[in-house]
């Protein structure tokens, strides 16, 4: 599975990038869709997407950074 381009699908207007490979992936997204939520509240949201493919198995590790993009300026 590729997890930037699964998650294009859910976040459409994110910037997304990876460093590593499938279960030792480390993603970074930077979506409006974070603005207002805390640190938990995005992880959350993103994990919860990723819901079906952690109870497969397809993923079982996943570290994620997530700002807004009034973060990244």
């Amino acid at each position: 599975m590729n997890i930037e381009e699964f998650l294009r699908g859910k976040f459409p207007n994110a910037e997304i990038s990876s460093d590593g490979v499938d279960c030792s992936s480390k993603l970074l997204i930077v979506s409006a869709n974070f603005d207002g939520l805390s640190n938990l509240e995005r992880h959350k949201l993103v994990m919860n997407t990723l819901k079906d493919q952690f109870q497969s198995g397809e993923v079982h590790a996943l570290s994620l950074v997530t700002k807004t993009p009034s973060e990244i300026l």
